[in-house]
C-alpha cells in the first residue's frame, strides 16, 4: 500500500484550535472575561487584576501580623516573658511581615527580584555605613539588647537615674523602651503629665535607683498607685 505521508495538525481555524495558538483541550471551557467586553477594557482588566492582588497581600499580611501577636501573646503568658522581650518581639515581626509583603508587591508592579535585591543590599549597606558612623546610636541598641536581658527594671517600675549619691536624679516610671530611649512618665513635684526620654546606654553609665511597688516611692515619684 501507498505510505499515507505525515499527519497534518489541524489549521489554524479547525475546531480543533481556537486562534490557532492553543489547543482546545487546554483552554477553561468557559471563556475569560476579556472575550466578554470591548478591546478598550483590556489594559484596564490588567490593572484590575494587579490591584486585586496588592489588596489580598495586604489583607494576607494583615492577617499573618495578628495571628504573630496572638502567639506572641500567648506564649508570653505561657512563658512568663518580660513585657520589654514580648515588645520588641512585636516590633520584629511586624516589620517582617510588612517588608516581606512591600517586596512582592513590588514585584507584582514588575520589579525583578534581582533588582529587588541590588537594591535591598545597597541601602543595606548604605545603613550599615550610617550606623557605623553613629556609634552613640548603636551603643544605644546594644544597651537595649542589655536593658532586655539582664532586666534592671521593667515596665510601669520607679525608677531614678541618679548622677552620684547626694544629688537627686531623673526620675519616673517606665512607660516605654525601645530601640534607642526609654521613656519615663514623670510625677509630682509640678511634673504631671510630662515624659522624659533617656538614651538606652544612660542606664549603664549612671546608677539606677528601682522601685516596683508605687506606694514605697517617695513623694516626688508617687504615682497612681
Amino acid at each position: 500500500s501507498a505510505w499515507p505521508g505525515p499527519r497534518r495538525s489541524n489549521p489554524p481555524h479547525a475546531p480543533g484550535n481556537i486562534g490557532g495558538r492553543f489547543p482546545l483541550r487546554s483552554r477553561p471551557m468557559m471563556l475569560s472575561l476579556k472575550d466578554h467586553l470591548p478591546a478598550w477594557t483590556h489594559p484596564w482588566l490588567n490593572y484590575a487584576g494587579v490591584a486585586v492582588q496588592i489588596v489580598l497581600v495586604l489583607l494576607v499580611a494583615w492577617l499573618l501580623r495578628v495571628l504573630a501577636r496572638r502567639l506572641i501573646r500567648r506564649f508570653a503568658e505561657h512563658y512568663t516573658l518580660p513585657p520589654e522581650m514580648v515588645m520588641g518581639a512585636r516590633r520584629i515581626t511586624s516589620f517582617v511581615v510588612y517588608f516581606s509583603a512591600l517586596l512582592y508587591i513590588l514585584s507584582l508592579l514588575g520589579a525583578k527580584p534581582s533588582v529587588l535585591w541590588t537594591a535591598f543590599t545597597g541601602f543595606a549597606a548604605v545603613g550599615a555605613v550610617a550606623f557605623f558612623a553613629a556609634w552613640s546610636v548603636l551603643s544605644n541598641i546594644f544597651c537595649t539588647l542589655l536593658i532586655f536581658t539582664t532586666r534592671p527594671f521593667r515596665l510601669h517600675d520607679y525608677i531614678e537615674v541618679l548622677e552620684n549619691g547626694e544629688k537627686p536624679g531623673l526620675k519616673g516610671r517606665v512607660i516605654d523602651v525601645n530601640l534607642i530611649y526609654t521613656t519615663l512618665q514623670e510625677t509630682g513635684d509640678g511634673h504631671e503629665g510630662t515624659v522624659l526620654q533617656l538614651p538606652n546606654n544612660l542606664f549603664f553609665q549612671r546608677t539606677v535607683r528601682r522601685w516596683r511597688d508605687p506606694a514605697q516611692a517617695p513623694g516626688g515619684i508617687q504615682g497612681d498607685g
